[in-house]
């Protein structure tokens, strides 16, 4: 498909989060939505749409294509989801195939874009299956042979079925391509131009992307056809109320990354924070790991229930806990009121995920705290947000072990100064002061009770110090993919043995979009790629080595089953 010469409705819709004055407020039965999708989100307690939704539901229901430009938390799922859903309430429900593909990048998006069509459609007994790498791929089978209205996938998994003939586009009336900046990022776009293609020539095609690089245009023009394009703009905030937040970074090797997290923790001392992590193996492993160096950490991420969900949440709320350890996609729709810092784990693969958590503190005029985590490769990505944003994120230290005792010790010396200031009660310990007083010089005593006060806090055992790493380079980051990186693995990385190469047409983005498609791991989290005539090896960090290689299983590279197992010979 090619991208007419004019768009039928052109929508540059820099529209701002608040209806402009003198407009017409408008609700969802303005948009034309059928009685049984205005029940449902009228019981989910939706009361107007969203800018997005003002702004794509119409078109979308007339049948346009729509390139839609809108960062995450603006509604862009209903925006789509509910247009597919009146389509789908007068179709012959004999019909097998599905009526909608929605490819997104990640399993954990697939789960939330799965579960608000199945609630958005819930009077309409909507079919809906998310398809996805690391799920038993016999569940997809039956649930496919059985019959479904919508398919939400990640592209490497949707392509295997399709190559399997197990998903049959035949009766696809519309396609959304949710999130595409990221599925581009992650390698997926062969994946996704050979979907496409398998589908109907006459459909209608959605694309959202948080932003609009030339190859997001490029897509566009290829396969939509005069597109209504929408452009949606962040809420401005009201004057006097612009955050307020202090950016900061530390280049960390990845072995060192939890124990620098603790210490900037102890130095910050946040009254409330939220740490991001892109998957939920790494959620998990650093909830454990925090809660055993003495925090009160909560795990958020899309393998939870909405009861586990809501209990992280009051636990949050009620103060009895102050970290809150969560994947993008989880935390979606948060808001904390009393929340001090925000700190990525990772450095965002997108600006405008790093621009969306930081503005989550700093609000109405308060102070808030945003902490980057970067290894020395993403040294550049951190440069990137800097031009994307226009300022400056200084790198600084992580704080030493001096530094750390000489915090300590101010927050002994605060609780010994507020203790004095408001303590009435003190009288009472006076008889032990005297009586030691007439053995020891009274600084002595003062001393020693400082100590003692200072080691009932935790604060006595003795850390190591932090090994220092120095940014790297574009030219020092990593052998380029595709050439032989040679040597060791990176440092806290292993090499995957796959058995293909150049002469099964094997390329670097065909390794990235299946590792990311079929694992929890995300592109930017793959190291070097050698690909050698028959055989390829890949860099993974060490602990997601064998969840890669048990999720390669049983699925193809190239229309090759995936012989995938750790390099054995790491000296070569």
């Amino acid at each position: 498909m090619t991208t007419g010469a004019s768009p039928r409705a052109s929508t540059d819709a820099s529209t701002e989060a608040d209806t402009p004055a003198g407009a017409e407020e408008v609700d969802f039965a303005a948009l034309g939505l059928a009685p049984q999708l205005l029940r449902a989100l009228s019981a989910l307690g939706y009361e107007e749409p969203t800018p997005i939704q003002r702004e794509a539901v119409p078109p979308l229901l007339e049948g346009s294509d729509l390139l839609g430009q809108a960062a995450t938390g603006t509604g862009k799922t209903a925006a789509f989801a509910l247009p597919i859903l009146q389509r789908l309430s007068g179709r012959d429900r004999k019909r097998s195939g599905p009526a909608a593909l929605v490819l997104v990048p990640t399993r954990e998006l697939a789960i939330q874009v799965s579960e608000a069509v199945h609630r958005y459609g819930s009077e309409l007994g909507t079919r809906v299956l998310p398809v996805y790498g690391g799920q038993p791929i016999g569940r997809q089978l039956r649930a496919l042979g059985q019959g479904v209205d919508v398919v939400v996938a990640t592209p490497g998994r949707a392509l295997d079925h399709i190559s399997r003939g197990t998903l049959r586009l035949d009766d696809v009336e519309t396609v959304v391509l949710d999130e595409a900046d990221e599925m581009l990022d992650m390698g997926f776009a062969e994946d996704i131009t050979a979907i496409l293609e398998s589908a109907p020539e006459e459909r209608q095609t959605v694309l959202f992307s948080a932003t609009m690089p030339s190859r997001i245009d490029s897509m566009a023009r290829r396969h939509l056809r005069n597109p209504v394009r929408v452009q949606i703009e962040r809420e401005a905030p009201a004057p006097g109320e612009a955050p307020s937040v202090r950016e900061t970074a530390f280049v960390v090797a990845r072995p060192q990354k939890a124990a620098a997290l603790g210490r900037i923790l102890d130095v910050e001392a946040p009254e409330a924070a939220i740490v991001f992590c892109r998957t939920r193996e790494q959620v998990d492993q650093l909830t454990e790991s925090l809660n055993g160096r003495g925090y009160r950490a909560e795990a958020l991420h899309g393998g939870l229930s909405q009861e586990q969900r809501d209990r992280v949440m009051a636990r949050l709320r009620g103060g009895t806990a102050d970290l809150l350890v969560a994947t993008d996609v989880a935390a979606r729709g948060i808001d904390i009121e009393h929340l001090t810092h925000v700190i990525n784990y990772d450095v965002p693969s997108a600006t405008e995920s790093y621009v969306h958590r930081i503005g989550r503190v700093g609000r109405a005029g308060r102070e808030g705290v945003a902490v980057t985590l970067a290894e020395p490769r993403e040294h550049r990505m951190l440069k990137a947000i800097e031009r994307a944003t226009g300022r400056r994120i200084p790198v600084e230290k992580v704080p030493s072990v001096a530094d750390l005792r000489a915090r300590r010790l101010e927050l002994t010396r605060a609780a010994l100064y507020e203790s004095v200031l408001e303590d009435e009660d003190l009288d009472r310990f006076r008889v032990v002061v005297e009586s030691l007083a007439d053995e020891f010089d009274i600084m002595d005593v003062a001393l020693a009770a400082v100590k003692l006060a200072h080691e009932s806090g935790g604060a006595a055992f003795d850390e190591e110090e932090i090994p220092e790493v120095a940014p790297m380079d574009r030219g020092r980051e990593r052998a380029p993919r595709g050439r032989k990186g040679g040597g060791r693995p990176s440092q806290g990385m292993t090499r995957l043995f796959v058995a293909a190469g150049r002469s099964a047409g094997i390329r670097p983005q065909d390794l990235v979009g299946a590792i990311a498609g079929e694992s929890r791991l995300s592109g930017r989290e793959i190291g070097s790629i050698e690909i050698a005539d028959r055989f390829s090896l890949v860099e993974v960090p060490e602990n997601a080595a064998e969840s890669v290689i048990r999720a390669l299983r049983g699925t193809t590279i190239k229309g090759r089953k995936a012989n995938v197992r750790r390099e054995r010979d790491q000296n070569r």
